[in-house]
């Protein structure tokens, strides 16, 4: 139904209309914005303007909004009236319209659907093409592998085969023994092979007519001499060379973990165990040697090459075997089987002296060359698994009586002597995480679990504790000028009783009795003893106050104590 526009004109304005505010104007608290907005709430937005606007002002201000908006409505519909009721006249042929518009549109689509199918072939050729070229990346990187890998393992094979072998060091005794023509052969086996022409450089030069029988024997003599004397470079050569044979293994220890399914590697399998067998046999043989010779290049290029291959503990173990357990066999001699050999008691403190000595002489230039700073040989740890180790095998075997604490003095002698030695090593340690690695060491732990200071504090926790008990439980109260064992250092104190309890307080803490690491336990035995003394004491009196002293009763010193006794007693408490 049409709205008559002249019925619907809003009434006339009155002159206060026009003077004073307007018809739509709002205070500053009521926002109309807000009911245009999706997350409108009518409950919280009362909540919120209650709290500061009467209801009666806000529902007044609401209704005026409310007609505000129903003039609006009006004059809107008003404005377009005419436009409205003339629009059926106006839409004219429309079916017709339609129809011409909707070929061009289904053409349109056919070609989209056909652009859209090549471009969806395309797509799928594209992703099958990266498909298979990811695929032979792949293979190529295998591929790439595998040749990596067998052209590593083929050199390191040959040049540890070569060393293995030829045992370089001894060819040059050859060459001493057999003159030109023999090193001759051994020179041309090295051209052969193709790998350490370096080494033939560098060897002495040979004189061309030692197989001419002119020569004299004081010649050949003065070329064997100059051959040993130059026995430093051939090592320092020969480490080098395992150097670089280690990092090849252990690139194709990579290689090997990157491809161990593949069927050729399995078949490689034995050849590179061999090939790393070889090597440690070759590696261990040029340590010992440097080693033996004091020779720290050549000893520094095989620790090298032991941690290239994470093979720190065969080094440390031909370091134990090679160096340290001569030494200490010397000092603390014992056989094979774990018999003691000529031991004289179980004592160690002597023996760690003299162990430190041949620390300091014989071992020390090894530390310092697997201390070094920026020598990447911090992965090494010869001060627990070589030193340490021998050490505490010496103990076991030599003298297994030193760690039994049923002899609370020399197992306290040999208590504190060992935690002077494991501070002597760690002297040794260049910084403090080098101090906490050694302590955390498997071998640290065993050496410190052998003291069984819990033993020990039982049997002086007897030892001490029995003492008071024994004085205590006498029928009587003795005076120390009346007792046999009264000396003039406890003049100060009245009775036994009381000179034993000083006693015992002071052995809890005696240098030769006390271990710092049961220092809560001496303490809790100190406050104990004096419990045990003051009971004694209070129960006494109590007791003769009473009555209850029979001959059971534990307090028959109380009843057998004359008047003057007390006075003691009183002194003493």
């Amino acid at each position: 139904m049409a709205v008559d526009p002249i019925q619907t004109l809003p009434p006339p304005r009155s002159a206060t209309d026009f003077f004073s505010d307007p018809l739509d104007f709002h205070p500053l608290w009521f926002k109309p914005d807000l009911f245009l907005s999706p997350n409108f709430d009518s409950d919280s937005y009362i909540s919120e303007l209650r709290t500061f606007v009467p209801f009666d002002t806000l529902r007044s201000e609401l209704q005026a909004h409310l007609t505000s908006l129903n003039h609006e409505l009006i004059d809107l519909i008003n404005r377009d009236y005419a436009d409205f009721v003339n629009l059926s006249t106006k839409l004219v042929d429309v079916d017709s319209a339609v129809v011409r518009m909707r070929a061009p549109l289904l053409e349109l689509r056919e070609k989209i659907e056909g652009f859209r199918g090549s471009v969806k072939s395309s797509l799928v050729a594209l992703k099958n093409g990266l498909e298979q070229r990811s695929e032979a990346a792949a293979t190529r990187e295998v591929l790439e592998l595998l040749l990596d890998t067998f052209h590593v393992v083929s050199k390191n094979w040959n040049v540890v085969l070569l060393i293995g072998r030829c045992h370089f060091w001894d060819e040059c005794v050859l060459y001493s023994e057999k003159g030109a023509r023999s090193w001759k052969r051994l020179e041309l086996e090295f051209i052969m092979k193709g790998i350490v022409e370096k080494l033939i450089k560098e060897l002495p030069s040979v004189p061309a007519d030692w197989s001419n029988g002119d020569v004299n024997s004081t010649e050949k003599n003065a070329a064997s001499n100059g051959s040993i004397e130059n026995g430093t470079n051939v090592r320092e050569t020969q480490s080098m060379l395992l150097e670089r044979i280690a990092s090849e293994m252990n690139r194709l220890k990579f290689y090997i973990a990157h491809a161990q399914n593949l069927p050729f590697i399995q078949n490689m399998e034995k050849r590179i165990q061999g090939a790393s067998l070889l090597l440690d046999a070759s590696l261990g043989h040029c340590f010992v040697d440097g080693l033996e010779h004091r020779d720290e290049n050549a000893i520094y290029n095989c620790l090298r090459a032991y941690a290239a291959i994470d093979n720190t503990s065969s080094a440390e173990e031909i370091f134990r075997t090679t160096i340290v357990a001569p030494l200490i066999q010397k000092i603390i001699p014992h056989g094979p089987s774990g018999g003691v050999v000529g031991a004289s008691g179980d004592g160690l403190e002597n023996d760690y002296q003299e162990i430190k000595k041949c620390i300091e002489k014989d071992c020390k230039f090894l530390l310092e060359i697997s201390s070094a700073e920026n020598s990447g040989l911090h992965v090494f740890d010869f001060l627990a698994n070589s030193i340490l180790k021998e050490v505490l095998s010496a103990i076991k075997k030599g003298k297994p009586g030193a760690f039994s604490p049923g002899r609370p003095t020399e197992f306290l002698i040999n208590y504190k002597s060992s935690l002077d030695f494991l501070g002597h090593l760690e002297g040794y340690c260049p910084s403090r995480s080098a101090v906490t690695k050694f302590r955390a060491e498997a071998i640290y732990i065993e050496f410190m679990k052998q003291w069984n200071v819990g033993v020990y504090f039982s049997l002086r926790f007897q030892e001490i504790a029995g003492a008071l008990d024994s004085a205590l439980a006498t029928t009587s109260l003795v005076p120390v000028h009346n007792s046999p064992s009264g000396n003039g250092s406890s003049q100060d104190l009245t009775l036994k009783q009381s000179v034993t309890l000083l006693e015992s307080l002071r052995s809890c803490w005696r240098e030769d009795f006390l271990i710092l690491s049961c220092s809560d336990k001496f303490l809790r035995l100190t406050l104990q003893l004096l419990s045990r003394f003051s009971n004694w004491l209070s129960s006494g009196l109590a007791a003769r106050k009473t009555g209850n002293t029979g001959s059971n009763s534990g307090y028959e010193w109380a009843a057998s104590a004359v008047p003057n006794d007390f006075l003691y007693v009183c002194v003493v408490s």
